[in-house]
């Protein structure tokens, strides 16, 4: 049986870049393990696969090459941008179900954002030197006054603040250290940022690794960039005029430039939940034999 599977990038900067995520319509049809090896046959960082749902007006389900995920951003900033483009969504304000609940989906112009939660912070009692170490950085990279902070909103990442771009540009990761961390914490991932950007106006250029999931680098990070965002405003004092806009893809080989666009919900200037988005492409069809 083939399976049609449509390729969308999405964080697009300038309509060029981005992040690619396989999209599955009518994924009723499929089991968990069918779902499980489409994604991994696709190859990309994650597949969103769409569903009927009884409480959202779409069930999406995201797979990486080698597990499912609760909530993935660019797969959901795919899926929804090519439900737009092809007349399937029925009003700008709609919905996701996903396996730990629903979220908000809004599409504003050509571009959707996701609801993400308001954040929640740990701390690892991991020495900073040893975190480091799995990146080959030291402490002299770090951000003055700062260290890896785990941060939660929806998905929880490492939160690692460089000084500046050449530090975040020498990061060599390494896999199997950062896959044990990543498996002690319950994370994602090691999301790098640094205050300098390639665009003047945006607020962070970032890295991704994610083996645990079998993400060595992403190009764009949705469930990131909301975690980042809400660092900026609690940690950093960040106070954006409009979006908190988040750089990804800049330093990959090759480059895949991505803008990540995130919009904090505050209550007397407490985060209460977020809303990240941006643009996607559609790219290409693929054929997958199940």
């Amino acid at each position: 049986m083939d399976v049609g599977v449509q390729v969308v990038n999405a964080f697009v900067d300038g309509g060029k870049g981005g992040n690619p995520a396989g999209v599955v319509l009518g994924a009723d049809a499929f089991s968990r393990e069918q779902k499980q090896a489409i994604a991994a046959q696709v190859g990309l960082s994650e597949t969103a696969f769409v569903s009927r749902s009884e409480v959202a007006d779409f069930k999406l389900e995201f797979f990486t090459p080698n597990r499912q995920i609760a909530h993935c951003g660019h797969a959901t900033i795919a899926t929804f941008s090519f439900l737009q483009q092809s007349g399937r969504v029925p009003r700008p304000d709609t919905s996701k179900e996903t396996i730990d609940g629903c979220r908000a989906v809004q599409i504003s112009g050509d571009m959707a954002f996701m609801e993400q939660l308001a954040p929640s912070y740990s701390d690892t009692g991991m020495p900073a030197a040893e975190l480091l170490a799995g990146l080959g950085l030291h402490t002299d990279d770090l951000l003055d006054g700062r260290v890896p902070e785990i941060v939660h909103t929806g998905n929880a990442f490492l939160i690692v603040p460089l000084k500046d771009e050449a530090a975040v540009a020498r990061a060599r990761p390494d896999l199997v250290a950062i896959e044990a961390v990543s498996e002690r914490f319950d994370l994602i991932g090691y999301y790098l940022f640094s205050p300098q950007t390639r665009i003047a106006g945006r607020h962070a250029g970032t890295r991704m690794f994610a083996p645990r999931y079998g993400i060595a680098e992403e190009a764009a990070t949705g469930m990131a960039a909301g975690p980042l965002a809400c660092y900026l405003h609690d940690r950093l004092n960040v106070r954006a005029d409009g979006d908190i806009l988040i750089e990804q893809g800049h330093l990959m080989n090759p480059p895949s430039p991505s803008v990540i666009h995130v919009r904090l919900d505050l209550d007397d200037d407490r985060i209460r939940r977020l809303m990240a988005g941006g643009r996607a492409a559609v790219t290409e069809r693929r054929a997958i034999s199940l």
